[in-house]
């Protein structure tokens, strides 16, 4: 099936629209030079050379703005088979780390690493979804966008995230007396933390989150959510790491960490709190639940992981190449990290 024409008005700025191109071949047919036509019209010279060179035919009178723009349109279309349509084994390779749940871009950087004797297997991550939702024949199963992040069987764009409103100002230590070294991510075992909750906030899951390694723990959070019942939970998973990787730990206001004393004595620098409806204080551990979401979709019952259904899904996170971290796990950046300190 033919892609569907975007409307004018939908197209990328960066895209020369049918306006300009009338405007060029006005000001082309007044005799004004490249960088004239640049200037009035606001593109780079180079821009306005390659539009006339590419969209004039040996036979054309003249530039004409409405026969270049379609021209430009049925280009645009490149009505071309995809590289993983072409290549079976690049197809099979792909598909099987999308079955352990990879994203697209740690895949497309896998295979730049794995495989950098084959630059013909070197695509990037949109060529990865475009496979997926528009392979059509031959190209990737539509099932495997169960096994993404967002599970999402069409794309969508994504929406502007609301502001939260705080929930309980802690008498406590805010974020802008952390030490400067967390900021920089230089050193391990300075945690960012939260909970995410289940249907109608009955169950609960503590999420730990090392700042330089991205390194996840998972704490299973009793059925009543005490402060005093969290600030147990917590400090039983912070005792279990190893002594160089207790440093801070930064959490949001939520009144859960009322009661934050027995964690507190656990770190070298002790609790500090981000400020009020400000998530992205928490970036990487607001980042990281959302990756938790795959597992432990919103609505359900998070009561029903075992302590080792906790402990494969911190594996299934942990041992997965990063981007960030130049396409190294982050357990093996933690634990490099913990053996050098």
């Amino acid at each position: 099936m033919p892609p569907v024409r975007l409307a004018e008005a939908a197209r990328c700025g960066r895209y020369l629209s049918l306006l300009e191109r009338q405007r060029i071949a006005t000001l082309r047919r007044d005799g004004l030079g490249v960088r004239a036509i640049a200037e009035a019209v606001g593109r780079s010279p180079s821009t306005i050379s390659r539009e006339l060179r590419r969209n004039t035919r040996p036979h054309d009178v003249a530039y004409d703005g409405d026969l270049a723009h379609s021209r430009a349109r049925e280009r645009a279309r490149r009505p071309r088979q995809g590289r993983l349509l072409a290549d079976a084994e690049l197809r099979a390779a792909v598909q099987a780390k999308l079955e352990l749940e990879w994203s697209p871009e740690q895949i497309a950087g896998w295979l730049r690493q794995a495989h950098a004797d084959r630059p013909q297997w070197h695509v990037c991550h949109e060529t990865i979804y475009q496979a997926l939702y528009h392979g059509g024949k031959g190209g990737l199963s539509r099932q495997l966008t169960k096994r993404l992040r967002t599970s999402r069987p069409l794309r969508k764009r994504r929406r502007r995230p609301t502001e939260r409103s705080p929930r309980f100002v802690m008498p406590s230590r805010l974020i802008d007396h952390r030490p400067a070294i967390v900021e920089s991510r230089e050193r391990v075992g300075d945690w960012e933390g939260d909970l995410i909750c289940g249907r109608r906030n009955a169950s609960a899951i503590a999420t730990l989150v090392d700042r330089r390694s991205r390194y996840v723990r998972l704490v299973a959070m009793p059925a009543q959510r005490t402060a005093t019942a969290v600030d147990d939970a917590l400090a039983a998973a912070v005792s279990s790491l190893p002594p160089a990787a207790r440093c801070t730990l930064t959490w949001d206001q939520g009144s859960e960490m009322a009661a934050h004393r027995q964690v507190a004595a656990l770190l070298t620098d002790g609790v500090f709190f981000a400020h009020p409806g400000k998530p992205w204080q928490r970036g990487t551990n607001e980042n990281t639940n959302g990756l938790l979401r795959q597992y432990f979709p919103k609505g359900s019952d998070l009561s029903v992981h075992s302590p080792d259904d906790l402990r494969a899904v911190e594996e299934r996170l942990n041992d997965r190449p990063r981007k960030c971290l130049g396409w190294r796990t982050p357990a093996e950046v933690f634990h490099t990290a913990v053996a050098s300190s």
